[in-house]
């Protein structure tokens, strides 16, 4: 196959693999093609939840229908993640390749999972052709949550600011709504059904009293968390009161005795305690926590100014996405406050950065780290 076809069905992979949003979490999302000998293409798949048929398994189960089981032998299958060689709740993805006769498989990236990883010198040993790392940076920012956790034991941090030209999220009286225009927000809602939390602080709650729930498009609503280290926010918030409380936690310090506990543990909310440190919530600490305990390995934080610039100067923040609306407001709520940067060598820089236009907005995208496999 020409590197320029083997591109081609990769970007199909990853555009079948985008299908499936945040279902698949904690397991990544992938998309597969499998061709003829000619390079037709035979069927496809892609893993839609986890605990599923994988995506392999599926675009294999495709051909059998469409055109019966000798249609794999001397097949070529495309997949944008390394094959799992292990058995889980669904067997590993390597044998069934084996079992069906695929006879060439191309392949995005390796799977950054130790457990599951080593499909490739499987497939290998086996005397399958493999060709690796087609498009790997394009599929390693596809699945780049579930990447990161695997490398660095940790949840992917997003950090969402929406500002005007002159950095500011709101007026001096407090209004927000909206800084950017519906584009800009659709966006939003689409980066909520692909993560596994959003999460905001008790001002952001209290001023703009959100619900943080996936609207406009259709999607899996993320778990909502607040950061309310005093306990003090309002029982009658929507994050409290509405028909996703059992999907949303709040983060209190183990001193806090919030009033809405009762009423909120009752419906189905969790309470969560974490350790202070400087009289706050010790963010290191709640991160560590939202990965190890309740596996969360994608988390979109919706700040204000006092969350956003705790988050950055403790260099918390994996991917920054900055909305820059064409508007001047002057005197106003500062989108980012005191990072403790003295000199220019201080600076936050980011490893990679992407300005794109979502009609009169501009969004930045900064990435913390390079993109290493």
């Amino acid at each position: 196959m020409s590197p320029k076809s083997a591109i081609h069905w990769m970007e199909r992979c990853l555009c079948l693999a985008a299908n499936a949003d945040s279902a698949t979490s904690p397991n990544p999302r992938v998309g597969c093609v499998i061709l003829s000998p000619q390079g037709t293409l035979l069927g496809e798949g892609w893993h839609k939840h986890a605990g599923g048929p994988h995506a392999e398994t599926e675009a294999m189960n495709q051909v059998r229908s469409r055109h019966g089981s000798d249609a794999l032998h001397g097949a070529t299958l495309v997949v944008n993640l390394e094959p799992c060689n292990h058995q889980g709740r669904t067997p590993p993805c390597t044998r069934n390749i084996l079992n069906a006769g695929i006879a060439r498989v191309i392949i995005g990236m390796r799977d950054p999972n130790p457990t599951a990883a080593g499909g490739i010198d499987q497939l290998r040993s086996a005397n399958i052709s493999v060709m690796t790392d087609v498009l790997k940076a394009e599929c390693f920012r596809f699945n780049e949550a579930f990447a990161h956790r695997h490398l660095r034991q940790a949840p992917f941090v997003t950090l969402k600011i929406a500002q005007t030209l002159d950095g500011c999220i709101a007026t001096a009286t407090g209004e927000s709504q909206w800084i950017t225009g519906k584009a800009a927000r659709k966006l939003v809602h689409i980066w909520r059904r692909e993560n596994d939390a959003v999460l905001i602080g008790s001002g952001t709650a209290q001023a703009d009293n959100p619900g943080l729930t996936v609207r406009h498009v259709s999607g899996t609503q993320p778990w909502r968390i607040v950061l309310d280290g005093q306990g003090r926010l309002p029982r009658t918030l929507k994050v409290f009161t509405d028909e996703w409380v059992t999907r949303t936690i709040a983060v209190v310090a183990q001193n806090a005795r919030p009033g809405y506990a009762g009423q909120f543990q009752n419906r189905g909310g969790r309470l969560i305690t974490v350790q202070t440190e400087d009289g706050h919530v010790a963010l290191p600490k709640l991160i560590r926590l939202l990965g190890s305990d309740l596996n969360i390995q994608s988390l979109l934080v919706e700040a204000g100014p006092r969350l956003a610039s705790a988050l950055l100067k403790q260099d918390l923040v994996d991917r920054l996405r900055l909305f820059i609306a064409p508007k001047l407001i002057g005197k106003g709520l500062q989108s980012i406050g005191d990072l403790g940067i003295h000199t220019l060598r201080q600076s936050k820089v980011f490893g990679e950065c992407l300005w794109e236009s979502v009609e009169d907005d501009q969004l930045f995208t900064g990435y913390k780290h390079l993109i290493q496999t």
